[in-house]
Parts: structure tokens; C-alpha cells; sequence
């Protein structure tokens, strides 16, 4: 399904609304809420709209439980770092434990290795099924999503829930969940907004199947329900 808005903070509003609404659910029926928070600059202000007075107190952070859909393997006070975005503008304003949050960083460990220990973080809070109740995701203009790039081996993965691997044309590795785990989600929201996004974004929903090429074509959900939201320019094509 794809909802298109008049402007970026119409689309942060309903994110935010949809995460209320998610969280609310999620911990009436089962008395915890798991999220996966994505990167870049896409999210920043739905993270922003949440820490805010309106929204914050809507939500029983004691009983939410962070993740994220990938990370660039760097320290989490460096710049590029998704965690540190999300801190910084949502995490450290709202009453979440610490031990609620799992961070796809850590020093000293080589990011395959963390790849597993993360994997198994998962487990422990959601079990063998591994189902989100909600993942927020972005889409680059080149039709990526997470760290599901074009042409990389990433894309086959059929059985891990985390991977992590080097990125040659970023020369950097990345950590991310694959496919198959976020396919599972109870509900996946994709954030999309401005021109540069609306070629790929027309050969995600219209074009041709080609993963390989454009990866968030990838995501399918098996029972739960996929949700685009995106402006004008994003939709113009």
C-alpha cells in the first residue's frame, strides 16, 4: 500500500501516529512492543516528533524494546553512526531502560562475529518466530534498503536474520537484518521523500521484478502488512 502526502511533515506525523498506535496495541495484546529504527536523514524527524511533549508520554517506553534494520561498522559516537542519530534525537529523551535497547555496534569484535550476537539479542526478546511489531525502513536512490544493496551477495540470504559484510564502493563494512527476518514484521512502514527517490521508487512498485538491481523489492511481507509512505516528488513518476 502506498499513502502520498503534500509535505515531509505530514509524513512524519503519520510515522509518528503509526508508532503510537503500534506500540499501544502490541503492549495491550502482549505486554511489549519491539521496534526496529532505521538511518540517514529520512527518520530524523519522525525521532524528533516522538521525544516531543505531544507524543512521548503516548508511548510505555519502560516496555519498548529498540533495534535497528542496519549500521555502518563504526564507533557509536561517530557521525555516521545510525545509533547515534537516533539517540540523539529520540532515545535520549524518552524513558527507555538501556537494556532495552540493542545498539548494532560493538567494539573490539569483528562485525560477522557481532552479526550473530545480535542475531541472538533477537531471539531472546521475540523468540523462534522473530516477528517486529513494527520496522521502519528507508529507501535510497538507488533502490536500497537497510543494508541490502545492489548486485551484493547480502540479497540471496535465505536463513540468517543479521549478516554483515564489507561494502566495497563505501569501503566500509555494514551490519543489517536480511529479508527473510524483516518479511516477518507485523507491519513495515518505508519512508520515502523528494525527486531523487522517484525513479526507484517507480521500478520498486511498477517495474519489472529485479532484486539484484533494486533490493527493496525484496520485501514482501509473509502475513504482516507493508506500508509506503511518500511525498509528491517521491510519487511523481
Amino acid at each position: 500500500m502506498i499513502q502520498i502526502y503534500n509535505s515531509i511533515e505530514d509524513i512524519n506525523k503519520e510515522a509518528a501516529d503509526l508508532f503510537v498506535a503500534a506500540s499501544q496495541k502490541a503492549i495491550s495484546e502482549k505486554g511489549q512492543f519491539t521496534a526496529v529504527l532505521t538511518g540517514g536523514s529520512s527518520p530524523a524527524g519522525i525521532y524528533k516528533l516522538l521525544a516531543s511533549a505531544d507524543y512521548k508520554n503516548k508511548v510505555d517506553w519502560s516496555k519498548v524494546f529498540i533495534f535497528w534494520g542496519d549500521e555502518r561498522w563504526v564507533p557509536l559516537d561517530d557521525e555516521r553512526s545510525n545509533a547515534k542519530m537516533s539517540f540523539d534525537t529520540l532515545l535520549s529523551h524518552v524513558p527507555i531502560p538501556k537494556e532495552n535497547i540493542f545498539e548494532m555496534y560493538s567494539d573490539g569484535v569483528k562485525p560477522e562475529e557481532y552479526a550473530v550476537t545480535y542475531e541472538n539479542s533477537i531471539k531472546n526478546i521475540l523468540g523462534s518466530e522473530g516477528k517486529f511489531d513494527l520496522i521502519l525502513l528507508g529507501m535510497g536512490d538507488d533502490g536500497h534498503t537497510a543494508s541490502l544493496f545492489p548486485g551484493e551477495e547480502v540479497l540471496k540470504e535465505e536463513t540468517k536474520w543479521v549478516d554483515a559484510y564489507y561494502l566495497k564502493p563505501q569501503e566500509m563494512y555494514r551490519i543489517t537484518l536480511t529479508a527473510p527476518l524483516i518479511n516477518k514484521a507485523e507491519k513495515i512502514v518505508v519512508v520515502a521523500f523528494g525527486e531523487k527517490k522517484a525513479p526507484a521508487l517507480h521500478e520498486v512498485l511498477k517495474g519489472e521484478f529485479n532484486p539484484t538491481k533494486y533490493p527493496m523489492q525484496l520485501i514482501k511481507p509473509v502475513s504482516g502488512e507493508l506500508l509506503f509512505l511518500v511525498d509528491q516528488n517521491a510519487a511523481g513518476k
